[in-house]
């Protein structure tokens, strides 16, 4: 029997957004392909340092550790490299340990044709128009920010989540956007009872909080897994929120409702693996604390 992935959370990532290659990428840049290929195999013996999607792999890949004949994770390289250049990503990921095995190497081709054939629940990289593309076919997607420098290792995996066109639908903060605050309150309180419609990483919260429900302490706490709900809604736009993951059944661990407050701070204290937002401002701002991904509007 074939090995299938239908049933297994399957992060697809670019060996840019795993490793820091941005030393690479500017010799891409500025003296092309052929220097680039030249780089990478007089360099291929040498290991690549963690990139912005690193901590998130790694620790995401721990799932696997919960059973002893079950896998839960799946992590796929999807690299617009071609092979040939390729054997400094695969030596850096035996080098950490990673219990990676699977790759897509396009040969500088798109990467959005092969997200479905590899059933990828989340695609991560560093390049937007790759992001651009799987958002827009359905797969959640984020373009990923720089390293923060002071990532902490921790055990428990921890993910964070903005609301409105990450979680939810954006039908909300297009209200907001074109016709301000009042209107997105109005619309709110008249709405409070009908919940929101899925946005782009619904599927991946309903994933891990099943994740959550089946690997749980003795008190009831979900022991590898730790999520929160980092949103610039408040009062009186908070309901509608509460009542949609109730409706979704789904218990976010921790959830802040900022009221356009910063949200840094409270990051900085939760320390996430990774936090997802729409707006690039706030990721900018995110980014210098936490590692951050921006997950893009979908284009018809």
């Amino acid at each position: 029997m074939p090995y299938s992935l239908d049933k297994l959370l399957v992060i697809g990532i670019s060996s840019r957004a795993l490793f820091n290659l941005e030393v690479e990428e500017a010799i891409f840049q500025d003296q092309g392909l052929d220097a680039y290929r030249q780089h990478q195999l007089a360099h291929e013996n040498e290991i690549l340092k963690p990139g912005a999607g690193f901590a998130l792999v790694k620790a995401l890949l721990k799932l696997n550790q919960l059973t002893a004949d079950k896998r839960l994770v799946e992590v796929v390289i999807m690299s617009r490299n071609s092979s040939e250049t390729s054997l400094r990503i695969f030596n850096s990921i035996a080098h950490y340990g990673l219990d990676i095995s699977r790759a897509v190497l396009a040969g500088g081709a798109s990467l959005s044709s092969y997200l479905q054939a590899f059933n990828v629940s989340l695609f991560l990289s560093l390049h937007e128009d790759d992001v651009q593309a799987a958002i827009n076919a359905g797969v959640a997607a984020a373009l990923l920010y720089q390293l923060a420098e002071n990532v902490v290792d921790l055990e428990q995996i921890r993910i964070a989540f903005d609301g409105d066109a990450v979680i939810f639908s954006d039908e909300a903060e297009k209200i907001y956007q074109s016709q301000g605050i009042e209107a997105f309150e109005q619309h709110e309180r008249e709405n409070a009872k009908k919940p929101l419609p899925e946005g782009p990483f619904a599927r991946l919260l309903i994933a891990l909080s099943y994740i959550q429900n089946n690997f749980k302490a003795p008190d009831g706490r979900a022991l590898p897994l730790r999520t929160a709900l980092v949103t610039a809604r408040s009062s009186p736009a908070h309901e509608r929120v509460i009542r949609t993951l109730r409706a979704w059944n789904i218990a976010i661990d921790e959830t802040f409702f900022m009221g356009g407050v910063n949200k840094s701070a409270v990051l900085a204290a939760f320390k996430p693996h990774m936090f997802f937002d729409d707006q690039h401002g706030h990721c900018v701002h995110a980014s210098s604390v936490v590692p951050t991904g921006r997950v893009p509007y979908k284009q018809d």
